[in-house]
């Protein structure tokens, strides 16, 4: 049987692995023809290739990203261990495996010295994957071949019933019994807005990038000292100010006191930073709980099988975002009460009757008694945690606003004050508001960094249990709207702004960088505006400061929109997917809402994802109709990734035996005749 993987990425290696482990297992009679279709070498692909800069990080620690399954799996197929990256870290340092040949001097100083804590460089993540396939292809059947096909699938037809047609951007043909799409992250078409925005730039000799891959951008152009504005301020931002600051020859240094400085080279831009909510993702958490044990309490078995009994769409603002909700609150507040009694007032059994009993009742987590009850038992303002605020920090005026109104106090007494506390000239406000991101992103350093605040650490794993829960209910049970819009807009932004940031030193490095004047940060609900009369870019922010709501405004002839693009195939960039739709292999996700608009009775959504038409083709990614759960993932949590990939697996395998037995079955009577 002649399978055909169409990406060599992570997704597409683990897919591999739990393939090659079932056949052994269930159909070692099976003769399997492999190749795997990609221009970067298998393991890491494109997003995680070796050819990148050696500045750029995972957001995951070393101990977190794991390649293999292990014992916590609940999955059909074998359980086949192996070493996680920290593992496979150790075991190279310890000269028990040979680091990749490839490797220089940066690469082996980091494998000699980073910490199973630590964050480490996508270059490093790329040796491991690498190293995994290898593994991966060690381990095979002697009834198995595999190859990489270096090349790019610009489409897949389908000549007769059993045989698939994979042409290549060279022109070669390729055959196969069986296709998997694994491609991964896409680009995608410029979207109305990004056309319009591309338009003018061109009209008045502006420079615009639309929103891509960080790492794949051409920065080289982007002119010493210019004021750049940045729109976003998730991973792909972050990204964006390594490459323009220290990619650029800048340095940074620790003080004496241990505070971090950027030394300038010169040649860096000013970046102006904003978004919806004004500020970066949380950063990841470094402290280990304490107290009891992280658990769900209202996500969990019982909730999954209320949920399969169920009949009515779920809706998931009306249904599960109040349990989510929930969940957070009991998770933080488990942690603080019974790691850090000394910082509350009352025991954990007493508050956690009375917190369940407002969750319970009208208005819930959005009460003003949650609010008292809180304020009551946490006598430290820091300590407290309440979703509305977490969510949208610069809309509220809490410990962060009377920061800035200390520190601001401090600065005007100032004879010369730090390119962090100026106000340009002309930007009225933007002083004040800069200073309140600053404030906000130095507390959440501050609580998700050290052990006294391991709370943030139960709120993450809270969150991550909590996502893994929800992934697992069948797309089908959800209404129109959530299944296409709220799932892959609204829920999956509050997980990646909770529990997918950027490493601590990342915004440390952040605020750094705006200590040296080389960022700036607008605030939230970030407008643009297209000047027509004077050819520019005018972005303006806003934040909730000492003075009330205040606003910033700048005018530039740079803009960057720093997030990754939308994955729909139906838009994507990539020939090969729209093709699949325009074809008819694959069917775009057209859902009827159950509610109307008072015309038509019904609301059609078009979601960009797409459902199999081929039961020869399989896909696996951001761009079909089942969420993602990423590719590499941390060990020990039975992790979703691992149960899609074996779930993938497992049905080409069990197609490739059923396609096997077609042909035992008719080979025969082809000979007689």
């Amino acid at each position: 049987m002649r399978i055909l993987f169409i990406g060599a990425g992570p997704a597409s290696a683990m897919v591999l692995e739990r393939l090659l482990a079932s056949h052994r297992r269930d159909h070692p009679e099976l003769r399997l023809d492999i190749r795997l279709v990609d221009p970067f070498p298998p393991g890491g692909g494109r997003i995680w290739r070796r050819e990148q800069s050696p500045l750029l990080k995972l957001n995951t620690m070393l101990e977190d990203a794991a390649f293999f399954t292990d014992d916590s799996c609940t999955i059909e197929g074998p359980i086949e261990p192996g070493p996680s990256l920290a593992d496979w870290v150790r075991l190279v340092r310890e000269g028990a495996l040979p680091g990749p040949a490839w490797a220089d001097a940066a690469l082996e100083r980091e494998i000699g010295t980073i910490t199973d804590r630590g964050f480490p460089t996508r270059r490093l993540n790329n040796a491991y994957l690498s190293w995994a396939y290898e593994e991966v292809l060690q381990r095979a059947s002697d009834r198995v071949s595999v190859a990489w096909q270096q090349g790019f699938a610009t489409s897949v037809e389908a000549p007769d019933e059993a045989t698939r047609v994979v042409r290549l951007r060279s022109g070669e043909v390729l055959t196969a019994d069986l296709v998997l799409h694994a491609l991964g992250h896409n680009g995608s078409q410029p979207s109305a807005e990004a056309i319009r925005i591309g338009e003018f730039a061109e009209q008045h000799g502006l420079d615009y990038v639309a929103p891509a891959f960080t790492a794949d951008i051409d920065l080289d152009w982007v002119p010493a000292g210019e004021d750049v504005v940045v729109r976003g301020m998730g991973l792909a931002a972050v990204d964006l100010a390594v490459l323009l600051a220290e990619g650029r020859g800048g340095r940074f240094e620790r003080d004496a006191d241990g505070a971090l400085r950027y030394l300038p080279s010169g040649r860096e831009p000013v970046l102006h930073f904003g978004s919806r909510r004004g500020v970066p993702y949380r950063s990841k958490v470094t402290s280990s709980p304490i107290g009891d044990p992280v658990q769900l309490e209202l996500l969990g078995d019982d909730f999954r099988e209320r949920i399969a009994a169920r009949d009515e769409p779920l809706d998931f603002e009306r249904d599960i975002w109040p349990l989510v909700a929930a969940e957070l609150l009991l998770g933080y507040y488990r942690e603080l009460f019974t790691g850090h009694p000394d910082r509350v007032l009352g025991d954990w059994p007493g508050f956690a009757a009375a917190l369940r009993g407002i969750l319970a009742a009208d208005g819930g987590f959005e009460s003003d008694a949650l609010t008292r009850l809180i304020a009551d038992h946490v006598p430290e303002p820091e300590d407290r945690f309440e979703i509305a605020e977490f969510d949208r920090p610069l809309d509220f005026a809490g410990v962060d606003a009377a920061a800035v109104a200390s520190s601001a106090a401090s600065s005007a007494a100032a004879t010369d004050a730090a390119p962090a506390t100026r106000v340009p000239s002309g930007r009225e406000g933007a002083g004040a508001v800069h200073r309140r991101v600053i404030a906000h992103i130095e507390r959440d350093l501050r609580q998700r960094t050290r052990t006294e605040n391991s709370a943030a650490q139960a709120l993450f794993l809270t969150m991550l249990f909590s996502f893994i829960s929800i992934a697992e209910i069948p797309a089908e049970k959800w209404n129109a709207r959530t299944r296409t819009r709220v799932l892959p807009g609204r829920w999956h932004t509050f997980f990646s702004y909770l529990a997918s940031g950027p490493p601590g030193e990342r915004l440390e490095e952040l605020v750094a960088l705006a200590d040296a004047g080389i960022v700036r940060f607008l605030g939230g609900d970030v407008e643009l505006r297209l000047d027509e009369a004077h050819g520019r870019f005018v972005a303006s922010g806003s934040a909730e400061t000492p003075g009330g709501r205040t606003r910033s405004r700048i005018d530039s002839t740079v803009l960057i929109d720093a997030w990754l693009p939308e994955a729909q195939a139906v838009r994507s960039d990539n020939p090969l997917l729209r093709g699949l739709v325009a074809d008819g292999i694959a069917e775009e996700v057209r859902i009827a809402d159950a509610e109307h608009d008072g015309s038509t009775g019904q609301i059609v959504i078009e979601s960009g994802g797409v459902l199999p038409g081929d039961p020869r083709q399989f896909a696996l990614g951001p761009f079909t109709s089942i969420p993602g759960a990423g590719a590499f993932t941390r060990p020990g949590i039975d992790s979703l990734s691992f149960r899609l990939h074996d779930r993938c697996a497992r049905a080409i395998l069990a197609a490739a035996a059923r396609s096997a037995s077609l042909q035992r079955a008719v080979e025969p009577q082809l000979a007689i005749r």
